[in-house]
């Protein structure tokens, strides 16, 4: 059986867990995914959605079915970090509506990075997670 995720939030830090994360995350040994960033782009090959809120929800949905596959749920999140394109508090705000609802009560560590470009000048955000896999 796999040990559960020790999810921590010393008081000499910020309470993340009061904004859904958390400082640390302890993984005991087990298998490890490592999910590369996801982007809004379609398996059909569609451009991404112009709006960032657009593109947040494919994101969001393109992040579930990869964690889907490798077969690991948000609960197996270890880290996530999320690469913004002009980030602001605005964007961090309609994207953290949709992590939220993503993870679903689960508070693995999240990283926000604001970046001047993604791998394609469509894009305006990309996650990537670690996970360890239940066994």
């Amino acid at each position: 059986m796999t040990q559960p995720l020790v999810r921590l939030n010393p008081p000499a830090l910020p309470d993340a867990g009061a904004m859904g994360y958390s400082q640390i995350t302890i993984v005991e040994p087990g298998r490890l995914a490592f999910i590369s960033g996801q982007v809004a782009w379609r398996p059909g090959g569609e451009p991404a959605p112009k709006s960032f809120v657009a593109q947040a929800e494919l994101v969001i949905r393109n992040a579930r079915m990869a964690l889907d596959a490798a077969g690991g749920s948000p609960a197996d999140l270890v880290m996530m970090r999320a690469y913004v394109v002009d980030l602001t508090p605005e964007r961090l705000e309609q994207l953290w509506s949709f992590v939220l609802a993503f993870l679903d009560g689960a508070q693995p560590c999240v990283t926000g990075i604001g970046v001047a470009a993604l791998a394609a000048p469509d894009l305006l955000l990309e996650i990537e997670m670690t996970v360890r896999l239940p066994t």
